[in-house]
């Protein structure tokens, strides 16, 4: 199937959803910056683009990240939530991506603050990654440069763009990523993971729900939150988190309406972070 049939079989999947235009390409650098791009060409919220293969793919603090063509499903989508809401869409998209994983395959992973699915690993206690989260945020609609930057108002519309991608059929996980990485195909039967296309489909239909309860106000984003903690993996679990200049170590005990993690730390104090790597520690 040519990517152009690709592209109109899920959009006619969707219909009816905001995320009915979605734009499939064999190959691309990075479908975060192809978004961001539409973004500033005016483009309107709900646009998809997904690829076979990045060559530029990203993830948190710049690093780089490839997966074999076809592997996994690689897609970003253009959200304009007002500024208050910003915090949360990783939370609503990691939502979503859970429950549609759950929905094709019975199996439910588990996430892994502030941007990843995980699965369980084999009897050594580590979480293995199943799927990576990368939102990145755009200045509000009017600011200038040259006008210098302040903070948004809590009405103002951000032009968030969020890429996902889940690994779906790998094969034999090469030997350095084994340890600390997963795919579906390795989840269910090595024949029997889903299509990426179904997996899209589910994935853009429960963000759908999602999003839209997000963006109904404070009830439908407490409620969006209170799914994120059913599946938490890293709320109870002691944790480190690395903030680049220091480390915070303790509990996590709970994440705020905005998607901030909060740590009890050793030293009885409370946290709240709203940007850090997360490491599972094992319980002493």
């Amino acid at each position: 199937m040519d990517d152009t049939s690709r592209s109109a079989r899920v959009a006619a999947s969707l219909a009816g959803t905001r995320f009915a235009d979605v734009r499939w390409e064999a190959e691309t650098g990075s479908t975060n910056a192809d978004v961001m791009e539409l973004a500033r060409a005016g483009e309107p919220e709900g646009i998809v683009v997904v690829a076979d293969h990045q060559t530029a793919g990203r993830g948190r603090r710049g690093r780089t990240w490839e997966a074999p063509s076809g592997a996994s499903l690689m897609a970003s989508v253009l959200l304009r939530p007002r500024s208050g809401e910003a915090g949360a869409t990783t939370m609503a998209v990691a939502v979503a991506a859970a429950e549609a994983v759950e929905e094709l395959t019975g199996r439910s992973p588990r996430l892994k603050w502030p941007n990843d699915l995980v699965w369980p690993g084999d009897g050594s206690g580590t979480d293995r990654k199943l799927a990576g989260i990368l939102a990145e945020v755009d200045w509000p609609t009017g600011s200038h440069v040259a006008g210098g930057w302040s903070p948004p108002g809590p009405a103002d519309r951000l032009v968030v763009v969020v890429g996902i991608g889940i690994n779906v059929a790998w094969g034999p996980m090469p030997a350095d990523l084994a340890p600390i990485a997963v795919a579906l195909d390795h989840i269910v039967a090595p024949d029997a993971p889903p299509a990426r296309e179904d997996l899209l489909v589910a994935f853009l239909r429960a963000l759908d729900r999602t999003y839209r309860h997000l963006t109904s106000g404070p009830g439908g984003r407490d409620l969006v939150m209170a799914r994120w903690r059913d599946r938490s993996a890293t709320l109870g679990r002691r944790v480190r988190v690395d903030l680049g200049a220091d480390d915070v170590e303790g509990t996590a005990v709970d994440v705020t309406a905005e998607g901030h993690l909060v740590v009890e730390t050793i030293e009885g104090e409370r946290r709240v972070l709203a940007v850090g790597d997360v490491v599972h520690l094992r319980a002493t």
